[in-house]
């Protein structure tokens, strides 16, 4: 039997505005003259259920939610590499044809079997959730999605997880291992120079030890905001909104690129809508 995970009131706000833009999405391609074939592509899709921690009630998770819209996807995709999460989402499809649930590592998958038939030539178009609870994907499936021209990411940017585990005060303590993961999480090691830079009161005896101060959250969330324009190539990026716990600290920063300003341009208004709301 599957045991739903527990979200807090953050991950209810970031459920909400996929809701509204998956039915924004939906609804503009399925009027267009053109014959679109639009996908939905859920990375981490979970069990597709999960438990309020405030009200203890069952909460339709990102992938049930895209099902129920008005204007339905031409096409889903299920991921997760949970046996017993992958049987939830069976039952949710509900041996649905337009529904594909893949059991194994979203970074695989996607890179081999999704985003390259998702092609502009043959008027596909994608929406894609990247949503772990860590830093589990790679670079290489942002710069895919962006090369294709034609998906958009929604992107679950984990400050928390590099704060404890690789973004430590002291650059010399991290650990090989979480030094890896933030490697291959940003694409390469420039990461490094905008999390550590050099203190502006440093002494001649501080800069001798090569003594560096941690940037601020909003210097490397931006960091990683100008990389998907500049690196991967993405036209539009639209400004994260902080997922905040109660204690008010962010726990990860919920992004959206597109080449699509339309698509920008509504993602904004909702994120917007969501960005000074109370905890």
């Amino acid at each position: 039997m599957v045991r739903f995970d527990e979200i807090g009131s953050w991950s209810e706000v970031k459920l909400s505005i996929i809701k509204e833009y998956c039915a924004a999405y939906s609804t503009i391609l399925t009027k267009q003259p053109y014959p679109f074939h639009h996908i939905y592509i859920d990375a981490f899709a979970g069990s597709g259920q999960h438990i309020s921690k405030s009200s203890g009630e069952l909460v339709a998770g990102s992938p049930q939610n895209a099902l129920e819209i008005e204007f339905p996807f031409k096409e889903y995709f299920f991921i997760d590499v949970d046996d017993k999460k992958i049987e939830a989402l069976e039952d949710i499809a509900e041996n649905r044809s337009d529904v594909t649930v893949c059991h194994g590592d979203c970074n695989q998958i996607l890179a081999s079997e999704i985003l390259p038939t998702i092609r502009f030539d043959q008027y596909k178009r994608g929406l894609c959730v990247l949503d772990p609870y860590g830093m589990d994907f790679g670079w290489e499936i942002v710069q895919k999605a962006a090369d294709m021209k034609t998906v958009e990411i929604f992107l679950n940017f984990s400050i928390m997880d590099m704060n404890r585990n690789v973004l430590l005060k002291n650059k010399e303590n991290i650990d090989k291992k979480q030094h890896d993961r933030m490697n291959r999480f940003w694409g390469d090691t420039s990461w490094e120079e905008i999390v550590y830079k050099e203190s502006p009161q440093m002494s001649i005896f501080e800069s001798e030890n090569m003594h560096l101060d941690k940037q601020p959250n909003e210097a490397i969330v931006e960091g990683y905001r100008k990389r998907l324009k500049e690196v991967a190539g993405f036209k539009y990026v639209a400004e994260p909104v902080a997922m905040k716990n109660e204690k008010n600290a962010a726990i990860y920063y919920w992004f959206f690129a597109t080449h699509n300003p339309t698509g920008h341009k509504i993602v904004t208004a909702i994120f917007n809508k969501y960005r000074n709301r109370e905890t």
